[in-house]
């Protein structure tokens, strides 16, 4: 867990510093980098970013997407996957905030946010 940390946080970093206009987006939302090992996926896949918005910004953030994509093969990640915060939060069929409530709090954080 904590490779993912420092990876996710070596992410965020190279994007704060080289790339100030995406950083203004980035820093609203919870990134985190998603080990599927760890998920108990039986396909072998290596880790990625995963990058948790908030309704208002996902559509942004996945238009710089091919620039997040070159930032996290050089951390040495392959993919940047865009996940709408808000509606896994509000979602009711979700089991997330059972399974993973320290994740669901970060992102009903960042998903309320913008709103206030």
């Amino acid at each position: 867990m904590i490779i993912e940390e420092n990876l996710a946080q070596q992410f965020t970093a190279i994007v704060e510093q080289a790339h100030p206009q995406v950083w203004k987006l980035l820093r609203h939302c919870y990134v985190k980098v998603i080990n599927p090992y760890k998920t108990r996926a039986r396909v072998p896949h290596v880790p990625f970013i995963g990058i948790y918005c908030p309704d208002r910004l996902i559509t942004a953030v996945a238009a710089e997407k091919n620039l997040l994509r070159e930032v996290a093969r050089f951390v040495g990640l392959v993919e940047v996957i865009c996940l709408n915060a808000t509606h896994l939060v509000r979602d009711p069929l979700s089991n997330l905030k059972q399974n993973h409530p320290q994740l669901w709090l970060e992102l009903l954080w960042i998903s309320t946010q913008l709103e206030l």
